[in-house]
């Protein structure tokens, strides 16, 4: 297929690729069927959505997509295990992981518990001193304590700590990839065991806990008892399916969206108190959760106390709320400037390795635990590549991986583990942890390129930059892009549509803020359209186009809607540019 507006290596060294012939046509016929607006259409098509499916498709329901929970293996028994503790009074732990979506699904039981007037203990493993997911000594001392324990987001691989919680009963809630044999909890709820169908493996695990409390609340309701209202509870399921990257396809579309619905009516008030922190003063979308609340409720477990993000999103004490938010937005910047020291040193050592192997990696004493997986995200993002990156505390290294589309990471490291290299590891496709000693860091690291290389790791070239077509400036209204927003919500597995603005002037481009671009454009026949494009100037597109010269340029990027002082226009969220010889 030939380049898109014949822009082969733009700014950032990509090639543009653009509809299909076939994707035209399928678009055109969409739009003679539909009337919708061609940009909507041509969005629906890259979706695979059909004519005659496309009205329900802009309108996802929980009615119509929500899965039947007892379709999950161990479901009934997970969701009767937990009500015989409510209704007996028995202690219940919630031991969650640190990240967003631990904290998301140990505050959905909490919540849920409190409305019923019961009460849960929680607790959340410190990254540095315990690692990922439970341990022996904290399982024991658990169970002494309590009748049940739930693990959330974690347990799954927990065969010794699992075994070690004599005394009380074990449910895992997770969505994490299984080994062949499971540990001997009372139940273990996950869509990616090895003996589920896969049918709902992009489940985050706040999903999956959201579908043991519908199912509990049908158990309730057999019983005549009446539960908690389970809907008010998505916004806590939308925010863990963006935060963990979960591809927003099927029921997860529904969930995000009606998610957000919630979120707007701002009655959670640790949610409440972490968009006011971080300047949210807009109706929410999955771009906020990814970048804004997600990252900040994730800064307790990468570099502070590991609890403060379940903590925040479990309380109804709004002064509470106010404290944890603050703390939670000086340890997500404290967060940032660890994670561009050791950036800086990843990349550094990864270039001089070599950043075209099937795997590039880095590792070096010292690096925090808690900012290595940030760092292989950015390593991901260079490169094209599945990274990892580990930082080490004398001889044992504790790394995490990113990965890329069509390139299972988490198996491969799985796999390394079961052959005895890594000391262990796990995760799913696009993202995994693991543990390796100093001595076998060289030969893990060359196994695991081996096994990815077999995926065709080695083969992928630089990105293209996929876009859905062409746009003039004076057609980006805001009415289109709340149109366009109906196909969303957009992150991993769904991005949002990219569109180019050919042949444009640069009526205005400076730099603003801390490297980031701010840029006017029209197509000199009087419409005009703003474009930000962040971290710009620390690459090649900032000083191209801040020194343009009069010269004309194409511009790609994502639209979207900037309100500001009540006021809404469209903005250009700018990815890419090249000259328009």
């Amino acid at each position: 297929m030939p380049s898109f507006l014949k822009v082969d290596a733009s700014a950032t060294g990509r090639r543009w690729v653009g509809p299909s012939g076939e994707e035209g046509r399928l678009s055109e016929a969409m739009e003679q069927a539909t009337g919708l607006p061609a940009p909507l259409c041509r969005t629906l098509v890259r979706r695979g959505v059909a004519p005659e499916n496309a009205e329900s498709f802009l309108s996802p329901t929980l009615r119509e997509l929500l899965p039947d929970p007892r379709s999950l293996r161990d479901m009934e028994a997970a969701a009767a295990r937990f009500l015989l503790a409510v209704r007996s009074r028995q202690r219940i732990a919630v031991f969650a992981d640190y990240d967003v979506d631990g904290g998301s699904s140990a505050a959905l039981l909490i919540v849920w518990l409190r409305d019923m007037g019961r009460h849960a203990t929680l607790y959340v493993p410190d990254r540095i001193d315990e690692g990922y997911g439970p341990n022996e000594t904290a399982m024991a001392k658990l169970a002494a304590d309590h009748d049940l324990i739930i693990c959330v987001d974690c347990g799954t691989l927990s065969h010794g700590p699992i075994a070690a919680a004599k005394g009380a009963d074990v449910v895992v809630l997770d969505h994490h990839l299984g080994g062949e044999t499971l540990p001997a909890a009372l139940a273990i709820v996950n869509p990616n065991r090895q003996d589920e169908t896969g049918e709902l493996a992009h489940l985050c695990a706040a999903a999956v806990v959201f579908l043991m409390l519908v199912e509990a609340g049908r158990q309730l309701k057999g019983d005549g008892v009446k539960g908690p209202d389970l809907m008010a509870m998505l916004d806590l399921v939308g925010l863990a399916t963006v935060a963990d990257v979960a591809p927003l396809i099927g029921v997860n579309r529904a969930l995000v969206r009606q998610g957000l619905a919630v979120m707007a009516r701002r009655d959670r008030v640790g949610l409440t108190a972490l968009a006011d922190v971080a300047g949210l003063d807009t109706q929410p979308t999955s771009y906020h959760l990814g970048f804004l609340l997600g990252p900040r409720v994730n800064a307790g477990g990468r570099i502070g106390k590991a609890d403060l993000g379940a903590r925040l999103l479990a309380t109804d004490n709004a002064q509470e709320a106010r404290d944890l938010a603050d703390k939670l937005d000086m340890l997500n910047t404290e967060r940032r400037e660890v994670e561009a020291e050791v950036r800086d040193l990843a990349l550094a050592q990864a270039e001089e390795r070599g950043m075209d192997a099937p795997l590039v990696w880095a590792a070096a004493d010292g690096w925090h635990p808690g900012v290595v997986g940030i760092v292989a995200a950015r390593l991901k993002e260079a490169t094209n590549r599945p990274a990892v990156v580990i930082g080490f505390d004398e001889d044992i290294g504790k790394g995490s991986g990113r990965s890329v589309s069509g390139i299972d990471l988490g198996a491969a490291i799985q796999k390394c583990a079961a052959e005895g290299l890594l000391i262990k590891g796990g995760g799913h496709k696009m993202a995994a942890g693991l543990t390796v000693s100093r001595e076998k860091l060289e030969p893990a690291m060359a196994r695991l390129a081996e096994l990815l290389d077999k995926q065709g790791a080695g083969a992928l070239g630089p990105s293209d930059l996929r876009l859905d077509g062409v746009l003039m400036p004076g057609a980006a209204t805001v009415e289109l892009i709340e149109m366009i927003e109906r196909a969303g919500p957009f992150g991993a597995g769904a991005p949002a549509p990219r569109f180019a603005f050919p042949d444009c002037q640069i009526h205005f481009a400076k730099e603003v803020g801390k490297g980031h671009l701010k840029v006017t454009f029209g197509d000199g026949m009087g419409a005009r359209i703003d474009a930000i494009a962040f971290g710009a100037m620390d690459g090649p597109m900032g000083p191209l186009l801040t020194q343009h010269g009069g010269a004309r340029f194409h511009l790609a990027g994502r639209l979207e809607v900037n309100t500001w002082q009540g006021r809404q226009r469209p903005q250009l969220r700018l990815e890419d540019a090249a000259p328009a010889n």
